[in-house]
């Protein structure tokens, strides 16, 4: 079947990609690669991928583009499935005959539940959806693919799971489709150099924090991993594909994991002389991070979450305070560029204990910081507490609102309202020190791209903060 896979048009700057992380309007533009629709594009032959948010495409555009396509797969998601059921139904109406099929953890966790949405929406898958997508463009019947949900005649019917993908080095390189069918210049990070490029050299995360959604549904508590080769082969076959990348991203959720694997692979990279940074924990030793920045690592993405031991205890995030404190202070020695992320209104957040994060971002002064409110997502441990304990504030309104992140719990001595502004002020706090502002002015004068790029991001952060004032006084 001749296959388009599309991460569909939704609020203006919307990351519906965004893999583990919230899926948002963020406080700058800022776009993740749909790297799990890449896999069963470079599949499934003469297919096509579609990522209409960062291209600027529309629906009129994207329904204009999907003319002659008999399969379409939809990535969706919690916070944009109400959109995505209305974009299935547009492209029914317009083809009647295609076969439509959403994939993602929504679908994973509430299959049935998506498809009596519309019957648009023909199949949704139940886990990895690499194989299955691929063996219905194949023809291979509804009830003989694994891992899928399906409405046949007036009934849903459910095929047996699928287990997770073990050969990781049997997919595809996702950089080709990236070179096939994206515009690298449209993906931006604001604590990456621009333009860049990510992918993954594994699947899955060992920790089991309560709240993140990927490795509690699709991608599991196992760490699969690619070969060290096969990596470096993608690595080398991007640095070729892409001459005006600037960085490189191994997007695994927890690519330090395997402390061995990843100098292994740092050393690889070092011959190839690319630059790369990777998402890490803060319990990576100094003998390691000296290794990785070596083999060309630039920067690392960290999850501190909070500056409140107890509330890491309740999240079950595995890391301490001091450790943490250790780990930047050996990154800052190495010359290693930390971009922290913290979450606001995790179970146990006070404002004191608001107070005590912000506190503690302003002591370790990473390089960069995310500031993000708590995201109980359906299939997360999280969820299913803030359920129980009554936290969440309207069940279908807490994770987004007109594209924005929400505030979705609200405790007995802090209200959703005051999690939401603290955001703003943590940023500003931060943010409007000394010594960010001459980092960010240094970085500015010695590029005039970098400049230039300053000057945006500068305009769409306070942009940003104006239209979350505007969604808070309108609930």
């Amino acid at each position: 079947m001749r296959t388009l896979l599309l991460n569909p048009p939704s609020y203006g700057g919307f990351d519906g990609a965004a893999g583990s992380r919230y899926q948002a309007r963020r406080e700058i533009r800022s776009f993740w690669y749909p790297t799990w629709l890449a896999y069963p594009a470079g599949l499934i032959p003469g297919s096509r991928l579609i990522d209409a948010p960062p291209a600027g495409m529309d629906a009129v555009e994207a329904i204009r583009q999907a003319k002659g396509y008999e399969l379409i797969v939809l990535n969706t998601s919690t916070p944009t499935v109400e959109n995505d059921v209305r974009i299935a139904e547009l492209l029914k109406d317009h083809y009647p005959g295609v076969t439509i099929g959403f994939v993602g953890p929504h679908t994973m966790v509430l299959p049935v539940e998506t498809l009596e949405r519309s019957r648009a929406v023909d199949f949704v898958t139940t886990g990895e959806f690499d194989c299955a997508v691929t063996e219905i463009a194949q023809g291979i019947p509804l009830e003989k693919v694994d891992g899928i949900a399906f409405r046949q005649g007036g009934s849903i019917r459910r095929t047996p799971g699928r287990p997770p993908l073990e050969d990781l080095d049997a997919l595809p390189f996702v950089t080709e489709v990236y070179a096939r069918d994206l515009t690298i210049e449209d993906y931006s990070i604001g604590y990456l150099k621009h333009p860049y490029v990510s992918f993954y050299s594994g699947r899955g995360c060992r920790a089991r924090c309560t709240y993140c959604l990927w490795p509690q549904t699709i991608s599991g508590h196992a760490y699969r991993v690619r070969s060290v080769e096969n990596v470096y082969e993608e690595m080398d076959r991007a640095k070729s594909l892409f001459p005006g990348a600037k960085e490189f991203f191994l997007d695994d959720d927890t690519f330090t994991e395997i402390p061995s694997r990843a100098v292994a692979l740092a050393r690889r990279f070092g011959k190839l002389g690319v630059t790369w940074s990777c998402n890490a924990r803060a319990n990576v030793a100094k003998d390691v991070l000296r290794e990785l920045k070596e083999g060309g690592l630039r920067l690392l993405t960290v999850g501190f979450e909070s500056g409140n031991q107890q509330i890491l205890n309740n999240i079950r995030k595995g890391t301490l305070l001091e450790q943490a404190r250790r780990f930047v202070r050996a990154a800052k020695e190495l010359g290693i560029l930390v971009h922290g992320t913290f979450i606001l209104g995790l179970p146990g957040e006070t404002p004191e204990t608001i107070e005590e994060t912000i506190r503690f971002a302003l002591e370790l002064d990473p390089y960069s910081i995310q500031v993000s409110l708590v995201a109980p997502y359906p299939g997360t441990e999280l969820y299913a507490q803030g359920i129980k304990e009554g936290w969440i504030v309207r069940e279908g309104d807490g994770l987004v609102r007109e594209g924005i992140q929400n505030a979705a719990l609200s405790y007995k001595d802090l209200s959703r309202e005051e999690i939401f502004e603290a955001v703003e002020r943590f940023y500003r706090r931060f943010y409007l020190r000394p010594r960010p502002v001459l980092r960010i002015l240094r970085e500015m004068l010695q590029d005039r791209n970098e400049f230039v790029r300053r000057i945006r991001e500068g305009r769409e952060f306070f942009s940003f903060m104006a239209k979350r004032k505007e969604v808070i006084e309108a609930s």
